[in-house]
């Protein structure tokens, strides 16, 4: 587990959030315009790397920005609407266009110098290695062994 610096700001973002969330159900028919959908991440740790998977399926990669700014990874991209045509009308519409946004924050000991991004059947991967001097190392622990020191005096009741 990392341990990260208590940030007050972030605690509530995330409480923002999950309102957002809560009251997105609500009101169908208010506008989407001003309403920024949140991209979904997987976030995997490994022993010499973090790697954030985002899922922007038919986003054009020319319209994703990826950034890493104080420990702060910032996806962002833009899926435009299809034209549409007065002939026919929509009876469903549930895929989201717009905006999208999502800033995670990074433990220390990613090096920013040394990530890499693929974006590939509407995931986007992005792979931060951690800093060498900031790796986890081993250390081995030794002992040391305790000499027995006999006595050959007599003892007295």
């Amino acid at each position: 587990m990392v341990m990260q610096r208590w940030d007050p700001a972030r605690e509530m973002r995330q409480l923002e959030n999950t309102f957002d969330r809560f009251w997105r159900g609500f009101g169908r028919g208010w506008p989407a315009a001003t309403e920024q959908w949140m991209i979904p991440v997987d976030v995997i740790q490994r022993e010499d790397e973090l790697e954030v998977k985002a899922s922007l399926p038919g986003v054009d990669p020319e319209k994703i920005d990826v950034s890493i700014e104080d420990n702060v990874l910032t996806i962002q991209a833009e899926s435009s609407t299809e034209s549409e045509t007065k002939e026919h009308g929509y009876l469903v519409r549930e895929r989201s266009f717009g905006s999208f946004y999502r800033a995670l924050s990074l433990p220390e000991s990613i090096d920013p110098n040394k990530v890499v991004s693929k974006y590939q059947d509407g995931v986007l991967s992005v792979v931060m290695p951690k800093a060498e001097e900031k790796k986890k190392k081993q250390i081995k622990v030794s002992t040391t062994s305790a000499k027995t020191i006999e006595s050959t005096g007599t003892a007295k009741k």
